[in-house]
């Protein structure tokens, strides 16, 4: 562990505009779908129109005829995928059963699953045809309504295996201590499914260069991580496959899962033999790309009059498809944030007929977030005390879960800066005793928090001769600005100037890296990035020659074609005579970083809180958020401009998920009927109040070098809560479903 932080002056903490912001609001930027390539044509995917059974027969001949079509490709004529045999997702957590195997046979397991593919020259010409494709079906009877089939409810087959497992029936203390409190409560919460919708459709464009080798342009968070799923699939080399994802407009955990709609494109180009692009319609995004999973959520809480917990049980079942297990992290706050000596965690999955849920940003911890935050706020409120109050009672000085002392924990200063911002002094213990003419205002607040996390990664630095560094990692950055905030590490580890530093990404071919998600690519990756910086001033050092020589490695300085000394400007030599001793080529490196065994010692997560005001009218049940404080402890602030956008972003993202977002299904007919952004709302402007960010910024050199921790998630979790609270504080009407529409207020 260091002592000092690694920086100390120069670009990182800077509000350093985005390196590739030029690109992208000049339209330079080439997002996957925005190739040309020689001799491209189009898919346009057919997807089913009942929800379960099978095929009885399928009509292409029309759809064949059509002008221009040159494939119509269903599961009677598709080149069957080698993988398909016997695989499950090789680069993703372990999960019981199978993704769906598009085109392998006649089962129909979801709504508007995909089962054909047309491909013609040009897109008008594949969706037209792709109307004429006629299909009988065998309709089974579906499950889609969640409450009537909660008795299907099940532990994860992970679970089973593992009892250690985050999914795994947990107790501390005694079960179900709550019950033995003075003070007690029982409260159920809902969370609607809710849908990504980036603004950038999901997308893909196959091309075989070879019978042997793949090249794809596609909307993924992680190309080393696709590059092997299709390597599997099809049974030929990694280095084969070619994963190209340089820009990426947005994900949100979408980009986290290797699709149908992906394999679907590579049948095709290996059909026709030439590139297939294929770009999902925005209903296709409701049913083939996954989701935050519908969640009922429990939880029985109780505590002292004086306000010290007793216990929490918190119970949580989400819904996934009957073909593959999908999990997540529900109950994992309950379990480490306020000190309780009695916690109880059961999580389960319901199988329905629907396609497989994904992780959605803040991932299961929003979700159950949502429930304990809402809890600890009516527990508050019936012990007669402030919500803060309450939650510094109970505040945590070690991981109570585990045993083990935080890596660091600053939230208690993010308690103050929140509360000071939002003029948590105005709020009036009494709901609905704070009124502004018609409208009732109210403050809450939610804690939120996710794991520290750092994996290995790789990362090539090169200095070309014109004196810039070109460093290399295949990350993806879905828009949290990560390559501005790698060139900042570089720049800052090199002492170099910004502008002499670029950072490539986004390529299979570059160093590996893991996926972007989880909140852990800036401790990742940044690492990587000033190691491999650190192992380029250790080579140029051994390359410098006897002027050099009783200097350290980390005083060298790279100035525009020259090295030079930090202590020393008069020593000086030349790039150009470095390369010829370097036998004419570019001083380069590529080094691995990787965590040590921090986490056995520590817990080590990022924290936020979220503070809100309300002001909801009396008559009309319309909610307005006036302002929200989003406060995190996240370690070292890189870029405080970028990580304020993670900020601003996720508490717009809280706005929705509180009072706009929930897809609906017909049961009926198990269509959804939210299909499109007229009837699925998601937050505009004029729902986006002032939002103020603060941040702690101190380091966390335990969880690496830099000091850095995630800001991605926390930037969301918690801020439906606190919305939710707030609207209690102005109503005393407490809505545990959500979301919170002007019906269930008047």
């Amino acid at each position: 562990m260091n002592e000092q932080p690694l920086f100390k002056d120069g670009v990182v903490g800077d509000r350093m505009n985005r390196v590739d912001g030029r690109l992208k609001v000049t339209g330079a930027a080439q997002y996957s779908a925005e190739y040309q390539l020689p001799g491209l044509v189009h898919g346009f995917l057919v997807g089913s129109t009942i929800t379960k059974g099978r095929i009885k027969s399928i009509d292409t001949k029309a759809a064949e005829r059509a002008p221009g079509v040159l494939a119509v490709i269903t599961h009677v004529n598709s080149i069957k995928v080698p993988g398909f045999a016997n695989r499950s997702q090789p680069d993703e957590p372990p999960t019981t059963g199978q993704p769906l195997r598009v085109f392998h046979d006649e089962k129909i397991l979801f709504n508007d699953q995909p089962i054909a593919i047309v491909v013609a020259d040009t897109l008008e010409r594949a969706r037209y045809a792709a109307g004429l494709v006629k299909t009988q079906y065998e309709a089974d009877q579906h499950a889609t309504n969640f409450n009537a089939h909660t008795d299907r409810a099940k532990v994860p087959a992970q679970a089973k295996k593992n009892p250690k497992s985050p999914q795994a029936d947990h107790d501390r203390g005694q079960v179900d201590g709550y019950k033995t409190a003075p003070v007690k409560l029982e409260m159920e919460y809902v969370i609607p499914t809710e849908m990504h919708n980036p603004m950038e459709l999901q997308s893909i464009i196959a091309h075989w260069e070879a019978p042997d080798k793949l090249t794809v342009y596609d909307k993924v968070q992680a190309v080393k991580g696709t590059q092997r799923a299709f390597a599997k699939d099809w049974g030929i080399p990694e280095q084969n496959v070619k994963v190209i994802a340089t820009f990426v407009g947005g994900a949100f955990g979408n980009g986290l899962h290797n699709w149908p709609h992906e394999t679907a494109a590579i049948i095709a180009a290996k059909t026709v033999n030439r590139p297939v692009k294929l770009v999902l319609t925005r209903e296709q995004m409701f049913t083939m790309v996954g989701y935050r999973p519908y969640t009922w959520q429990r939880i029985g809480i109780g505590a002292t009059p004086d306000g010290k917990l007793v216990g929490i049980t918190h119970e949580a079942t989400g819904q996934t498809s009957t073909y593959e297990d999908f999990t997540e992290s529900t109950v994992q706050q309950t379990r480490m944030m306020y000190t309780s000596p009695n916690v109880s965690t059961r999580y389960r999955i319901l199988p329905l007929d629907i396609s497989t849920p994904i992780w959605m940003r803040g991932p299961g911890e929003a979700t159950g977030a949502f429930a304990l935050e809402s809890a600890m706020d009516e527990l508050a409120h019936a012990l007669n005390l402030d919500p803060m109050e309450f939650r510094l009672r109970n505040y945590t000085d070690v991981d109570p879960d585990n045993g083990k002392p935080w890596s660091t924990k600053y939230l208690k200063e993010c308690y103050q800066m929140g509360a000071d911002r939002i003029g948590w002094k105005n709020r009036q213990m009494k709901p609905g005793s704070n009124k502004q003419g018609d409208w009732l205002v109210g403050y809450g607040m939610g804690v939120g928090t996710f794991g520290a996390n750092r994996g290995s990664a790789k990362a090539g630095a090169r200095l070309l001769a014109n004196g810039t560094v070109v460093l290399q990692s295949a990350t993806t950055d879905i828009g949290p600005g990560t390559g501005t905030v790698m060139v900042q590490l570089a720049a800052d580890a090199l002492g170099m100037p910004p502008d002499k530093v670029r950072f490539e990404l986004g390529n299979s071919l570059f160093p590996d890296a893991p996926s972007q998600g989880g909140s852990a690519t800036v401790n990742t990756v940044g690492s990587a990035v000033v190691a491999a910086c650190a192992a380029l001033k250790e080579k140029l050092h051994q390359l410098a020659g006897p002027t050099f020589s009783a200097a350290k490695p980390a005083d060298i300085i790279i100035r525009g074609t020259q090295l030079s000394l930090a202590n020393n400007a008069a020593a000086k030599v030349s790039y150009a005579d470095l390369v010829k001793q370097n036998n004419g080529q570019e001083v380069a490196v590529v080094t691995e970083s990787k965590p040590g065994n921090e986490r056995q010692q520590y817990s080590m997560y990022s924290f936020s809180v979220h503070f809100v005001e309300v002001h909801v009218h009396q008559l009309t049940g319309e909610v307005r958020v006036k302002k929200m404080v989003a406060c995190a402890d996240a370690g070292t602030i890189v870029n405080h401009k970028t990580a304020g956008n993670q900020m601003l972003g996720g508490a717009v993202g809280g706005i929705g998920m509180a009072l706009t977002e929930g897809a609906m299904i017909d049961d009926r007919f198990g269509r959804y009927i939210t299909k499109d952004l007229a009837d699925y709302h998601v937050p505009v402007h004029a729902d986006a109040p002032a939002i103020e960010v603060a941040f702690v910024d101190k380091p966390d050199l335990i969880v690496d070098p830099m000091g850095t921790k995630g800001i991605g998630e926390i930037a969301i979790i918690g801020a439906a809560p606190a919305i939710a609270n707030a609207v209690f504080n102005a109503t005393g009407k407490r809505i545990r479903e959500l979301p919170i529409t002007p019906d269930k207020l008047i």
